[in-house]
């Protein structure tokens, strides 16, 4: 991709229309990478990933503690009272009996057919994928908030565009003034003068108020509830591209988080069907317990038992759920392939688009300069005819339209320069 010196593209920002913002008024002003991190920060959705991947993680902890046996404890105390009929004195005898009580027990599943191993290997792959989720909504949100942060680049030079016509209006109705003064001009180019002024008093207003919306877009965006003016970041326009085009395919079908994830879940939809397959494979545990009792409140003279036993089990019907559940986890199997197969090519298709809107962004950004020196010096030209007698109204209002036109187009092509390389490093996951 063709770039340009750092000399010539700073005359040409400087001759014709870089990023400026508007002025600040007072606004906080935030750079684009402080934009970055304060949107990272406070991001809703970056924050429900951050949980997904959390829970993920808990999944993975219950999984490895299934390895392990499990223990229980109980202890108790017991104050009973009952009452006898004694025949030999002919009343009832009331009598108390205490006593004390403690155990503790294990229980280890010793066989499962596998299924804690493939439980914990879903459960690792549920977390990778989690984790890549969480790298491709972090890229999102970086791309949301520069997509912001060079609107609100883009509608100060739009409002820039819109002031600059307006002092080319205002400038040409005092040329037309003139030149009814002298005689050379009509009622009817006062007017058209008048009502070109008039229309781009009118843009500068709609420009304003997109200008605000835009920095309030972005204030929001980094959590604050005001316009907020967005500096010029160093760096930006036409630059080479640091990866060939089939770098950044491979990139985008292997090492996207988008593909990683889709990935990984088809890694943990195999475990599913591993483990739900172990339903049909016989389970053996052992259990053991120490207790302890006393028909007394005291810790000695207690008699104490043991126990150690094996089981096994295994279900001969269950209603059919064994079979559902092993054709359910193999359809998600399924799903997940022909998602993974969609992520891949789905990351191709917008890396390739990613990658030509940054061309046509570049010569259109080309393009765009040599249109706005075009267009002013034909606005000299036409000014100059309509100056000295030999020109219409109507030759100047239109080449002061057009020379609007093409720096707004200039900004436009700026801006989508900006987006298609914010746009590429999100599929891609890393900044280039």
């Amino acid at each position: 991709m063709r770039g340009y010196s750092t000399g010539s593209w700073a005359a040409l920002v400087v001759a014709a229309l870089a990023f400026v913002p508007g002025e600040a008024g007072g606004q906080t002003t935030v750079e684009l990478r402080d934009a970055v991190d304060r949107a990272l920060a406070r991001s809703p959705q970056l924050a429900q990933a951050e949980n997904a991947l959390l829970n993920a993680e808990t999944t993975r902890k219950t999984a490895k503690g299934s390895f392990l046996p499990t223990v229980s404890t109980s202890a108790g105390a017991t104050i009973q009272s009952s009452s006898q009929f004694d025949p030999t004195l002919g009343q009832l005898e009331s009598s108390t009996s205490n006593s004390t009580r403690a155990s503790i027990s294990a229980n280890y599943s010793l066989f499962e057919g596998g299924q804690r191993f493939y439980d914990l290997q879903r459960s690792e792959a549920d977390v990778g994928a989690a984790s890549a989720r969480l790298e491709n909504q972090r890229y999102q949100v970086i791309f949301q908030t520069k997509g912001l942060f060079f609107a609100a680049l883009a509608t100060g030079d739009l409002l820039r565009v819109a002031r600059a016509r307006e002092d080319r209006a205002q400038q040409g109705l005092e040329i037309v003034e003139r030149q009814v003064q002298l005689g050379s001009g009509t009622r009817s180019d006062l007017l058209r003068a008048q009502l070109e002024l008039a229309n781009s008093r009118q843009g500068v207003l709609q420009a304003e108020a997109s200008d605000r919306a835009a920095r309030f877009a972005l204030g929001r965006q980094i959590g604050l509830g005001e316009p907020v003016s967005p500096s010029v970041p160093d760096g930006i326009g036409p630059r080479p591209l640091p990866l060939g085009e089939e770098e950044v395919f491979v990139l985008a079908e292997e090492a996207s988080p988008s593909v990683e994830a889709a990935a990984l879940a088809v890694e943990s939809a195999d475990a599913g069907i591993k483990s739900s397959r172990t339903s049909y494979i016989p389970s053996v545990g052992m259990s053991g317990g120490y207790g302890w009792n006393n028909g007394e409140w005291a810790l000695a003279d207690g008699r104490t038992s043991w126990s150690v036993s094996f089981n096994a089990s295994y279900p001969i019907f269950q209603g059919f759920t064994r079979s559902v559940g092993v054709q359910r986890a193999r359809e998600s199997y399924r799903v997940a392939q022909l998602q993974e197969v969609d992520a891949r090519l789905a990351a191709r298709q917008e890396a390739d688009r990613a990658l030509q809107g940054l061309r046509t962004a570049e010569q259109a950004i080309a393009i765009a300069l040599e249109s706005v020196g075009v267009a002013e010096e034909d606005l000299r030209v036409i000014t100059e005819r309509y100056r000295v007698g030999v020109g219409i109204i109507l030759d100047v209002l239109a080449s002061q339209i057009a020379l609007t036109e093409a720096e707004a187009g200039l900004v436009q092509a700026r801006f989508d320069y900006e987006i298609a390389w914010a746009d590429l490093e999100s599929i891609l996951g890393r900044e280039l």
